[in-house]
């Protein structure tokens, strides 16, 4: 089965057993489903995320908990702007009033309360947390097909702000899971699923992308986002300063 066969398999399952929640319909989002705060709960436990000081979470809506749990635990959340248009913020939880905390946790709220930061700002993150589609049992993820948590997860290892320790977690409902999915070289692989009923650490089978796959990435992604391209520009630089 392709990656878009399983796509749309999990997106017309949850929405024909009332799984899927607002935003509606889940086609071509990141889905949001019942048990999403209950999977949120079970996340926070882990000791990856109770020693994490930064840490990174997608904006989709099923993680919105998440996003608000990073920020009343007092640690630094960097999130994404959507599609990276806008690159990455930061929020530091000690400068939002206490209850203004699930305001920040939504997209809207993260721009109010946060800090647009540029690529000599981004912070060393300690743990992730992604959105998913659908994940295999061997840690094999696929997002919405936009390949955003992908050049998000490549940007901070292009910067060393993670490396391949750093733990991966995703939150779905439980008929996410599924036995196979197809891998390409620069697709990330999580090492903890997180359900509304289960924790489950995966023997993953293959290792995390070491950075940006440049001859990957067509011109119209490279024009999308800003980042890569100020990213593009530093490398090249780089390496002239290094031949010279």
């Amino acid at each position: 089965m392709s990656k878009e066969e399983i796509r749309r398999r999990i997106w017309n399952d949850m929405e024909k057993r009332g799984i899927a929640l607002f935003p509606k319909p889940v086609y071509g989002r990141i889905p949001n489903f019942i048990g999403a705060d209950k999977a949120a709960l079970k996340l926070i436990e882990l000791p990856e995320f109770k020693s994490a000081e930064v840490v990174k979470v997608n904006p989709d809506s099923p993680q919105r908990m998440v996003r608000y749990y990073t920020l009343a635990y007092g640690k630094l959340l960097l999130t994404p702007t959507p599609r990276l248009k806008q690159g990455f913020i930061l929020l530091d939880a000690s400068l939002i009033p206490n209850n203004k905390l699930m305001e920040a946790s939504t997209i809207i709220g993260s721009f109010k309360y946060g800090k647009r930061i540029d690529l000599n700002e981004l912070p060393k993150v300690d743990f992730i947390v992604m959105g998913s589609v659908a994940v295999s049992i061997n840690g094999c993820r696929l997002g919405k097909g936009g390949g955003y948590g992908e050049i998000e997860y490549a940007i901070l290892r292009e910067l060393k702000c993670v490396n391949e320790n750093t733990p991966i977690a995703t939150t779905v409902h439980d008929i996410q899971i599924v036995d196979n999915i197809p891998h390409d070289e620069y697709d990330v692989v999580v090492d903890i699923i997180v359900t509304p009923t289960r924790i489950i650490r995966v023997n993953k089978l293959y290792s995390k992308p070491k950075g940006i796959i440049w001859n990957k990435l067509n011109e119209s992604k490279l024009n999308e986002i800003e980042l890569l391209k100020l990213l593009k520009d530093l490398r090249n630089k780089m390496r002239i300063n290094s031949i010279t």
